[in-house]
């Protein structure tokens, strides 16, 4: 099973890291034609507008759009969760407009206001076991579709949630040593494509 990580900004070795931890062969994707034969694509953190930029420079929209309509599960975290989100409030650089929900940048505030927390994730392995969040300038779900799961929430807004083979968390999963959201995404990818080894 391959599992892309766009490799355009933010923490992509440890994206990789937590994906062969889970078994599966993790491939930092540099150009879009790294895009073809993946069997699940992450989209890390960092910064969203610069990440979008980047996104349009090197010509990766109409594949990241292709793939993800295709039914190739994406998991976006953090801006990657941006990325993907259908409704972007004070939107300031493109997006891939892929998920049925509506984010709000930056709702914690700025950098020196990260922190980490514990939270309940549901649908994951052990989801009764609070997973300790990492939050970096991070936004949140103010408002999901119809077909949307809402996975996980604070009280600023919802911090995870899937829609359709979309995995979408407002914060840093790779940063913990808690593999369960990645295997969670893995599974997710397994389903979708169940002959891939």
């Amino acid at each position: 099973m391959r599992i892309g990580v766009l490799a355009l900004q933010g923490a992509v070795r440890e994206h990789l890291e937590m994906i062969e931890n889970c078994g599966a062969r993790g491939e930092a994707v540099k150009l879009p034609s790294g895009l073809n034969g993946i069997n699940g694509l992450v989209i890390p953190g960092g910064e969203s507008t610069t990440i979008g930029k980047l996104i349009e420079k090197y010509g990766f929209s109409d594949s990241l759009i292709k793939l993800g309509t295709s039914g190739v599960p994406v998991f976006g975290t953090c801006a990657g969760l941006i990325l993907l989100a259908g409704r972007v409030l004070e939107r300031r650089a493109p997006t891939l407009e892929l998920a049925d929900v509506t984010v709000k940048r930056n709702a914690f505030g700025r950098q020196v206001d990260s922190f980490e927390q514990d939270i309940r994730v549901s649908g994951i392995e052990d989801e009764d076991r609070p997973f300790r969040a990492v939050f970096i300038r991070a936004p949140v779900i103010t408002e999901v579709g119809p077909g949307v799961e809402v996975m996980a929430g604070l009280e600023h807004g919802i911090v995870m949630a899937r829609d359709r083979h979309y995995l979408m968390g407002a914060f840093h999963p790779e940063l913990t040593g808690d593999k369960r959201i990645h295997q969670y995404f893995i599974n997710m990818v397994s389903r979708a494509c169940p002959g891939a080894a």
